[in-house]
């Protein structure tokens, strides 16, 4: 099955587009004691078991690494914020079947550099897909994209949704074309590389959305995969990305809209309320529904 396919039949199987952040924070969590690996495994474990019980599954998951290896001390040889995230991984293997997850790492550089960190994200932690940086151009892009070809899924940063995108990606440059903002460029590269693939996708944020719909008329006859962070905490409204995307004729089942903190840790800030779980429950349940794939 290529990355593609992996996508529609997810948002099928489940019947969303919604792709929920896997970025904990341990001071806001409600399980205390024991140490980061036991306390990250004891949470996801309950919040789990719940929204399979009460049927709130996401049609992806994206756990960010850096909120894992963070909690590593490798010079102490302590290394339980990655087991915890090989953990994680298990977890949604094993509860949420089918349900592609992309480890959002954000990685960018050149040469065999770049293929390791390629090898990093497909074979050491076997995800589906991977974020990658696409400034140091495309010999830091095609060992991601050439060497595990159709299979895996790669998104390309392209209009972001952090406040601080602006400052580089909507810079005006010059082409053969004539002058375009620097994401509208982008696009264009992504839409090249994913020609005869299908796997190749997108990072456009929720937050800027006279630009998501822009990019995403450009993408819909191209078939390029959607990542559209920036709802819920940064603002973006799913069913304003949903209204967009309908609106330009893009082949919804390949987009998927993230929510993160809004999602695994609603309250924000510790102490974690008694009815911590409830409020997870309540916004997994809004984000599923803004994000039905039939209306």
């Amino acid at each position: 099955m290529t990355y593609a396919e992996k996508l529609r039949a997810s948002a099928h199987q489940v019947g969303n587009i919604a792709c929920m952040g896997l970025d904990p924070q341990l001071e806001v969590l409600p399980v205390e004691g024991g140490d980061v690996r036991t306390t990250l495994n004891e949470f996801f474990q309950v919040l789990f078991r719940r929204m399979v019980l009460s049927g709130l599954i996401p049609a992806a998951f994206k756990p960010n690494i850096g909120y894992y290896q963070a909690l590593d001390r490798p010079r102490d040889e302590d290394f339980s914020g990655s087991q915890a995230l090989a953990d994680v991984l298990d977890m949604v293997e094993n509860f949420f079947p089918g349900i592609p997850v992309i480890l959002d790492s954000k990685r960018g550089d050149i040469a065999r550099s770049s293929l390791n960190y390629a090898i990093e994200a497909f074979d050491n932690w076997q995800t589906d897909a991977v974020t990658v940086a696409p400034y140091m151009g495309s010999d830091s892009l095609l060992p991601f994209i050439n060497h595990f070809s159709k299979e895996r899924g790669v998104y390309i940063l392209n209009r972001t949704s952090n406040p601080g995108g602006k400052d580089l990606q909507n810079l005006q440059v010059q082409d053969g074309e004539g002058t375009s903002s620097l994401y509208e460029h982008v696009a264009k590269n992504i839409i090249t590389y994913n020609e005869g693939l299908g796997s190749v996708g997108a990072v456009v944020g929720a937050t800027n959305m006279a630009e998501l719909e822009e990019i995403a008329f450009l993408y819909a006859p191209k078939q390029v995969p959607l990542l559209i962070p920036g709802v819920g905490s940064q603002g973006g409204s799913a069913t304003a990305v949903m209204n967009a995307l309908r609106k330009v004729g893009y082949p919804v089942g390949l987009a998927r809209i993230n929510s993160s903190s809004g999602l695994t840790h609603p309250w924000k800030k510790a102490p974690a309320p008694d009815d911590w779980l409830q409020m997870c429950e309540a916004s997994l349940r809004t984000l599923l529904e803004e994000t039905k794939l039939w209306m």
